[in-house]
């Protein structure tokens, strides 16, 4: 069975808005040129032989314009045959005119987003005027036919509404995907909107009990992707996977990282597309190395704990980025992770003991009828729906 290869090309740093929290744009960034784009191509055309999906991220890729995108799609596409490449874009939609939704819409082009909840709480943390721009581009990318979904950044402060921030998703029907606010490695005080892995691992319980109790009204992606690990046992997203190797991110001026979060490190450059590196060269790179050591200092540190299959030590950039390179810990969110996993496989056993199938209940009883869907309905609805 052939491994999907997950490509994010950073077309530019730049980003017109100006999140509290945000690690990941650059003023003054350049846009990447469409030769870069070819470079890119023809890199990718003779990597490897495996399904590949592209994702557009930044910054904020909309930057690049439609002329890029027009130009940029086909060209990636040409001469990959049976291996895609599926594309995806995440974007705060602020740059979303109709020309650009009809050029992504050709390519059925998901698009992902950002909004952090009811307009107050979402302009608090992103800015004055974000939720009015990206709702704006959200109709303008709806009407013409885009798919589109949100990430949720909870924060130390923003976490305190979670039921309204919930209520929000559920009431416009947006599907829920949420991310933490990491400690922002550009800022003098790291930690002023970092959410700690204890609140984390509260708001995942909450979200849980929610899923649960809206199944079939809300989707919450994260929610899903736990209990898909759970029930798998292997990670299936990159944060509880051992994604090197696999992912990869190209900078605006075709440098070759381990992740996006990596792109404008220049300790973290594996190659650059222009030379063609193979898989065997960009191993050779220190970035590649270093993360290799994070997968071994796992299987060590983790070895006794039930969840490593399916959890991995989390997230390497979360772990090794703020430390310099240096291996000091998993992801800092760990806490977090086995709060939610222990959550999941508890509530998995209960419902296994109290199944009907198992026969009476305890001391000869009735089995007892849960009040709402269990974590098994939730699996099921998952698996049915791939």
């Amino acid at each position: 069975m052939k491994t999907p290869l997950h490509i994010m090309i950073i077309p530019t740093l730049g980003c017109p808005s100006n999140c509290a929290y945000c690690w990941s744009s650059e003023e003054g960034s350049p846009v990447m040129t469409m030769e870069t784009v070819r470079e890119t191509a023809e890199w990718l055309r003779g990597y490897r032989d495996d399904p590949v999906t592209i994702t557009f991220h930044g910054g904020e890729p909309l930057l690049a314009g439609a002329e890029f995108y027009r130009e940029a799609l086909p060209t990636l596409s040409e001469g990959m045959d049976d291996r895609g490449p599926f594309f995806a874009l995440q974007t705060n939609l602020w740059r979303m005119t109709p020309e650009m939704a009809d050029v992504l819409a050709a390519y059925h082009i998901p698009i992902g987003s950002s909004i952090d909840g009811p307009e107050a709480i979402n302009d608090s943390q992103r800015g004055d005027g974000y939720f009015r721009k990206t709702m704006a581009g959200y109709r303008t990318a709806r009407e013409h036919g885009l798919d589109v979904s949100f990430i949720c950044t909870f924060t130390r402060q923003s976490v305190e509404h979670r039921e309204e921030i919930f209520q929000f998703f559920l009431e416009n029907g947006f599907t829920l995907k949420l991310h933490p606010a990491l400690p922002s490695l550009r800022s003098a005080e790291p930690e002023e909107w970092a959410l700690s892995p204890e609140k984390y691992g509260e708001l995942l319980v909450y979200l849980l009990d929610q899923a649960l109790e809206h199944m079939g009204e809300i989707e919450v992606m994260n929610i899903n992707d736990l209990c898909r690990c759970v029930f798998s046992r292997h990670g299936t997203v990159c944060t509880f996977a051992d994604c090197m190797g696999n992912t990869f991110a190209v900078g605006p001026d075709g440098g070759i990282y381990p992740c996006y979060r990596f792109v404008g490190m220049p300790e973290w450059v594996m190659g650059n597309v222009r030379d063609r590196p193979t898989e065997e060269d960009l191993a050779e790179s220190d970035a590649w190395k270093r993360m290799h050591r994070f997968k071994e200092y796992v299987d060590g540190a983790c070895a006794e704990c039930k969840h490593i299959r399916y959890c991995r030590g989390g997230c390497p950039y979360n772990a090794i980025a703020p430390t310099d390179g240096e291996i000091q810990g998993v992801d800092p969110h760990c806490p977090a992770y086995k709060r939610i996993f222990d959550e999941i496989t508890d509530r998995l056993d209960r419902e296994m003991f109290e199944s009907p199938m198992m026969g009476m209940g305890p001391f000869g009883s009735a089995p007892r009828r849960r009040a709402r869907p269990g974590v098994m309905a939730l699996i099921q609805q998952i698996v049915m729906r791939r």
